[in-house]
Parts: structure tokens; C-alpha cells; sequence
């Protein structure tokens, strides 16, 4: 794996399959001024960083979210300059918060074109645990859905679309998050550990907050006003959220090494 450190190593060919993209989207991009120009070694051949992969998967989320070129363009200009592939991963994180609820059925072999990956039946397997897709077992009337994926969310299946065995149901918002945990050098019971500790503690907090909300507008507000108080606290409560764990756990994380 590589770190932010490292030098640029990833051809545009590979850059283009990490990404679960063609190498025209890549090229495309960069002539739109979306991707920076790459690092040209030897023989005059560009190399990638994971900057770029990073920059490429917030990209990608911004178009999948609606967003025009022009807008994706017009955003990208107001990040800071020095933005590190972790950074660019928080931001696309919050980006895809906001994505609707939704699952989609696919094939194997356009899942792993998603996944910019092979999957072998060991990756399938861990996916399938954590709740980021779901198999297929051909058409069934009692199918119930993917209770208390990721996200928290119940989302119901569609039984008449399950009808491979090589095809599955997966949440498109989620499946970066779950390769990306694929290569997480920690025992798969300790990811879905901490799966089950943020479900917890995050239900905990969206029921807490839901009263404050609901103890601030009153019995007697009309729903366009619940709705629009909504609209306008929910991405101040997600970045609160955010900022505070992060803030939190770099603190715990600086205990924790000065006790080692």
C-alpha cells in the first residue's frame, strides 16, 4: 500500500482500474482541468498519486450527487491547494453522506469495475458481513432487505431483481468505504467491532438531537416548518459530527501513543 509520503507510482492504466474507471474518464477529466497533470518519468510516461486517485473518487461522487463539470470545477477551486489523499477521502466522505438511500443490483463483474479491484471470494465474504452488498439467491418472495447496513439504514431488497447467483445487491454510497476496509491492516471481528460501536453511538446521538429539534419547533409548527429547520441543520450537524470525532480521536490517539 502507499502512503501520502510516496512518490507517484500508478500508471494512468492503473489509476483508471483503482478508480473503477475507463482511461478516456481519466484522460477526460485531466483536459478539463479536473485531475492535475501527472508526474512524467522516464521514457516520458505519466505516474499518479493517490492524491490523484483520491481527487478521481471525490470527482466521481460530485457526478453521482448531479453535480455538472462546470460546478465540479467551481468546487474543486474553492478546496485548499495542499489537500492530502486523506483529506481528499474526509471530504468525498461527507459528499457521499448525502446520497439518497439507494441499492442497485449488479453483476459480479461490474461490481468489482465499481470496486477497481478483483474481488475474490474472501473480499466477497468480508463486503457481505459489513452489509455493503448482499448475494443473490435468485427470486424469493421473503426477501427482507439489508437490515442495519452501514449507514444504519434498512434498505429493501427488490426480490424480482435478484436473479444470479453471480449478481448482487450493493449501495453504491458505501462500497468505496468497504473496499478501502479491505486493505485495513486490522482482524475483520475488530472492523465489524467498531461497525457496531459508531452504529451505536451515532444512533444514540441522531435520537438525541432529534428531541432537541423537536423540543425547539414545538407541537404547534407546521411540517414546512420541521422541514425547512431540517434542511438547514442537517449539514451543520454533519460537520459538527465530524469535526468533533476527528478532533476527539486524534486526541485519544495522542494519549494512547504517549502511553506506548
Amino acid at each position: 500500500m502507499t502512503t501520502d509520503t510516496e512518490e507517484p507510482t500508478l500508471t494512468v492504466d492503473e489509476l483508471a482500474a483503482r478508480a473503477g474507471v475507463t482511461v478516456r474518464t481519466v484522460r477526460f477529466y485531466s483536459s478539463k482541468g479536473l485531475l492535475p497533470p501527472p508526474v512524467i518519468g522516464p521514457r516520458r510516461v505519466g505516474h499518479y498519486s493517490q492524491e490523484h486517485l483520491a481527487r478521481l473518487a471525490l470527482i466521481e461522487e460530485l457526478q453521482r450527487q448531479g453535480m455538472t463539470l462546470a460546478a465540479i470545477e467551481r468546487h474543486l477551486q474553492q478546496l485548499p491547494a495542499d489537500l492530502s489523499a486523506r483529506d481528499l477521502a474526509l471530504h468525498r466522505a461527507v459528499v457521499a453522506s448525502w446520497a439518497p438511500d439507494a441499492a442497485e443490483d449488479v453483476t459480479r463483474e461490474e461490481l468489482e469495475r465499481r470496486a477497481g479491484r478483483r474481488l475474490g471470494e474472501e473480499d466477497l465474504e468480508r463486503l457481505v458481513a459489513m452489509n455493503i452488498i448482499e448475494r443473490a439467491e435468485g427470486t424469493s418472495d421473503s426477501a427482507e432487505g439489508t437490515p442495519d447496513s452501514l449507514d444504519g439504514s434498512d434498505s429493501p431488497a427488490s426480490p424480482d431483481s435478484l436473479v444470479s447467483p453471480d449478481s448482487f445487491r450493493v449501495d453504491p454510497a458505501l462500497l468505496a468505504l468497504g473496499v478501502q476496509l479491505l486493505d485495513v491492516p486490522l482482524a475483520h471481528e475488530s472492523i465489524l467491532a467498531a461497525r457496531g460501536v459508531l452504529l451505536e453511538h451515532s444512533r444514540a446521538a441522531a435520537r438525541e438531537l432529534s428531541a432537541l429539534l423537536r423540543e425547539a419547533v414545538g407541537e404547534h409548527e407546521s411540517v414546512a416548518a420541521v422541514k425547512s429547520l431540517s434542511a438547514h441543520m442537517q449539514p451543520l450537524v454533519v460537520q459538527a459530527l465530524l469535526t468533533t470525532f476527528q478532533r476527539s480521536l486524534k486526541a485519544e490517539l495522542r494519549e494512547w501513543l504517549k502511553e506506548s
